[in-house]
Formats: structure tokens, sequence, C-alpha cells
């Protein structure tokens, strides 16, 4: 074994020993995984994700994955000869694009579930249908009928803490039904955060498009890596935070007030990002603590 081989194998070692402190941390602790947007659609990003997930449900974490599926359902509703409608940045969802919705989540649903099993892990695929995990009313969009979009009224964690207590990785898609059992699509940020309060959740982690935070969105050198509740609301107040990033950044402050630890923000472009946050001093992502 030559200098440069044997440098490797001792920097695998370090990485190892930085990990072990948040290893103790975290163990039997619950973590939120929100996973959505472009990191569904590259193949590569969703096999580093699922990867990073079950190594954490391998190390004695307790990882729940909460699921979006918007550029998929977009893509099927086009395909099926019907053109996609926004209000306000929220789908109008009529009877017939509900259908669609459900049985496009349902798929991605299964597809992940597939992923995490051909890893050896047990996993369960669900929705926010089933032992009546999340109930809904109908949200309007500044007053207006958007259809069958959902607000979270009630969260009722029973059935994965169940799965958990059992050793099965849940894998939820954002289905909700109201109190006549309609069924609603429903925000998967807001799905996520609803979990993570109902299960007071270690920490709440949102896999998206960008880096994280930033005090102005065109200067690279004002990301914020860590950040209290005060600092976020601040941010908000002030202006700094805005498009999709500000529902976002609203929902981390409301779970961090539910009782959540800790909410991180982080880029599912870079590979393996959860275990970079996780396990790493640095860290990676913008972080909201209480």
């Amino acid at each position: 074994m030559n200098d440069h081989e044997m440098k490797l194998i001792q920097d695998k070692a370090s990485v190892l020993i930085e990990a072990l402190p948040y290893i103790r941390e975290f163990n039997r602790k619950i973590i939120v995984v929100k996973y959505g947007g472009s990191a569904m659609t590259d193949d590569v990003i969703k096999e580093s994700i699922i990867k990073d997930v079950t190594l954490l449900k391998v190390v004695g974490f307790k990882p729940v994955i909460v699921h979006g599926g918007g550029k998929e359902i977009s893509h099927w509703i086009e395909r099926l000869g019907m053109e996609p409608r926004f209000v306000n940045g929220l789908r109008v969802t009529d009877e017939a694009t509900m259908e669609i919705v459900e049985m496009v989540l349902n798929k991605v649903n299964k597809d992940l579930v597939t992923m995490i099993e051909a890893l050896d892990i047990k996993a369960c695929g669900i929705s926010g249908k089933d032992g009546g995990l999340l109930k809904v009313r109908k949200k309007l969009s500044n007053g207006e009928d958007i259809g069958y979009v959902g607000e979270i009224t009630k969260v009722d964690t029973t059935i994965i803490e169940h799965l958990l207590e059992d050793s099965f990785l849940p894998v939820i898609a954002p289905i909700g039904m109201d109190e006549d059992f309609n069924t609603y699509n429903i925000n998967a940020d807001d799905a996520a955060c609803a979990v993570a309060k109902g299960l007071k959740a270690e920490k709440l982690a949102f896999i998206t498009d960008i880096k994280g935070i930033y005090r102005d969105v065109n200067d690279p050198s004002s990301f914020i890596s860590r950040l209290n509740i005060a600092q976020a609301r601040s941010l908000v107040e002030e202006g700094f935070v805005g498009g999709g990033m500000l529902p976002k950044l609203n929902n981390c402050i409301d779970a961090v007030v539910g009782g959540v630890k800790n909410v991180t923000i982080l880029d599912g472009r870079l590979l393996h990002c959860l275990l970079l946050e996780i396990f790493t001093d640095q860290g990676i992502g913008s972080a909201i603590t209480k």
C-alpha cells in the first residue's frame, strides 16, 4: 500500500470519527425528510437521497419521507391532453385533475418504496388518507376556490408511530381527506411540516433546488447557514425572502414553533446532502432553530 492509498483510508476513518457523536445524538430520534422538486426527476440525485435516508435508518435513526411529485403530475396532465393551471403558485385541482394527482403520487410513492426495499430496508408507502393521518379543509387562494386543494386541520400520527415501532421506513404521499371523506391534494411542504410537528421530530430537512437562505439572492456571500426564529421572522418581515422560498421559510418557522428542534433547507443537487448536513461539524444548508 502506497502513501496515497493510506491517506485515503485515513480520511475515511476521520469521516467516521467525525460522524460518531451525531450518530449517538440522533440515535432513535425521528427525522422527517421532505423530498421533491427537480431532485425527484434526476435519477442520480434520487439514488443519492434514498441511499442517504436508508443509511440513517441503518445507523439507528427513525427517518420518515414525505414526498411531492408536482413535475410528474404536470407531465401526466399534459400527456392526457389537459393544461396545468396555477393560481398564486397553487395547482387548480378539479375532480379530473385530482384523479391524476392521486394516481401519479401513488406511483411515485411506490417507486420510492421499491428503491428503499432494494437496499434491504423495510419501507411502507402510505398517504395522508391512511389511518386518518391528514385531515383537511378546502384551501382558498386569496379567496378564490381552486378545487380539491387541502389545508391541513388535524394530524393523527398513530399509523406512522406503529410503522416506526415495527422498524418500517414510512414514505408518505401528500393526500388527505375532509370531514366528508372527499380527497384533496396537499402542498408537500405543508404536509412535511405537519407530520414533523405531529411526531415532535428531532429534525425536518427540506430537500430543495437551492443552497439555502440568502439575505440577498444575488449575493452568494450573503448565504445564512444558521439562524433562530427571531432572525428568520425578521428576514420575512423586512422583505429579504420572496418567491418560492417565502412559504418554505414560513413552514420552517412554523415547524420549530410547533416543537421540531431543527429545520434545515438543503440543496438536493449536492450528492449526499443529507449525510453532509447531519454527520459533519460544519454542515451544509440553512438551519433554523429555536
